[in-house]
């Protein structure tokens, strides 16, 4: 807060101000941050003082821009605020504007001068307009799209992301650290729109930098469990991945028996993981094995085009009987025979899906100080196809 002491003389209207034994009571104004509705809020900001007035106390106003602009985040004001005599507060309202995209912050100033009868403690009021977890994102679409078929195989399933929200009948949501989910990860995972939520035609998972449970940073983790799984057949997700120190997005899927058989028994198919500090390279993998101690991976990676983040690419499996074939745009870039697989092959086992971001882990390692946040992974849809 910017302090600024004011007095009043007689001549402005103040009272014995001196040797008289009488001290002016002191005005403060408040802060006020509130999240932003699409219809708009009203931001009271209270002007206080430090005792009762003994008679009527009188302060100018007048809203003063930040970074929110005048008139199109908000409608600027001016003009007196009077405050009774045996009163000790009063109140000044701004109009702010409706909107619900999810962007910076924004701030405003409410300014109070020629203090009467009182002098000024606290003479700047700040109303944060709380936009980050607006429900509207904006997405430029650009990039690869798939075909929307393929000789000799249906649509099974797909979610276009179309709605408002996260279809509940197809996904739920795992929440917690859960001691780091096996790879030392350090986010939270939750289930509140600030971390998943649709807009715009595309499912956007968000990582952020905030304390939330005992931890510095949130992000979702979504699952179609027990919901959505499948056996063989081609999968294409289309999605646009982010790129920083210490981010992890993964696009996946578990065997639905993983409550009973645990992991790797049940099978792990990575369709795409990325490392946000190698921005252009894409792996594919499976895990499999009778328990940890015995776990087998096999998988490749691709490196794409220099700015493959600012597009959105279609990540795919095909999953055949015999072998498995992992494909970005299209092309394929890695395959695994399940010839390679001693002993029992999970792949022959009903699959689900895993969506997430993780932020820091023993692969990624962890956030530093070139680490920008948010960071988003967008996805336009999931198709599988059989």
């Amino acid at each position: 807060m910017l302090v600024s002491i004011l007095s009043c003389g007689k001549g402005s209207g103040g009272g014995d101000n001196g040797g008289g034994g009488s001290t002016l009571p002191a005005a403060a104004i408040t802060d006020v941050s509130q999240e932003r509705s699409s219809s708009g809020n009203t931001y009271s900001f209270t002007v206080s003082l430090t005792k009762v007035a003994t008679s009527e106390v009188s302060v100018n106003y007048a809203t003063t821009a930040g970074t929110a602009a005048e008139n199109t985040d908000y409608t600027p004001v001016s003009g007196t605020l009077k405050i009774a005599a045996n009163s000790s507060s009063g109140t000044i309202t701004v109009q702010v504007k409706g909107d619900s995209t999810r962007k910076d912050n924004q701030f405003f100033n409410v300014m109070l001068s020629t203090p009467v009868n009182c002098t000024l403690s606290d003479d700047k009021g700040v109303g944060e307009i709380v936009n980050v977890n607006g429900l509207y994102l904006a997405v430029d679409n650009k990039g690869y799209d798939a075909p929307g078929s393929y000789p000799g195989y249906n649509l099974a399933w797909s979610d276009e992301f179309s709605g408002k929200a996260v279809n509940t009948d197809n996904w739920s949501f795992e929440s917690g650290n859960n001691n780091g989910w096996g790879n030392a990860e350090l986010e939270n995972y939750t289930d509140r729109t600030q971390n998943a939520f649709v807009s715009n035609g595309n499912l956007i998972i968000e990582a952020r930098k905030e304390s939330f449970g005992g931890f510095q940073y949130t992000s979702a983790r979504m699952i179609t469990k027990d919901k959505r799984k499948f056996t063989y057949g081609r999968v294409d997700i289309r999605a646009k991945t982010p790129t920083t120190q210490g981010i992890w997005p993964a696009l996946w899927m578990l065997g639905n028996n993983i409550s009973q058989v645990s992991w790797p028994a049940c099978g792990e198919i990575d369709i795409m993981e990325q490392l946000g500090q190698e921005s252009s390279r894409n792996y594919g993998t499976l895990h499999w094995g009778p328990n940890t101690a015995g776990h087998v991976s096999k998988g490749g990676n691709v490196v794409l085009a220099a700015g493959y983040d600012k597009e959105f690419h279609v990540y795919s499996v095909v999953w055949k009987t015999d072998t498995m074939q992992f494909l970005v745009d299209n092309v394929l870039y890695y395959e695994v025979p399940f010839s390679l697989i001693a002993g029992t092959n999970p792949f022959t086992l009903d699959q689900f899906f895993i969506f997430n971001i993780a932020v820091g882990g023993n692969w990624p390692g962890a956030p530093n100080n070139t680490t920008v946040f948010p960071q988003r992974m967008f996805v336009d849809y999931i198709r599988v196809y059989q």
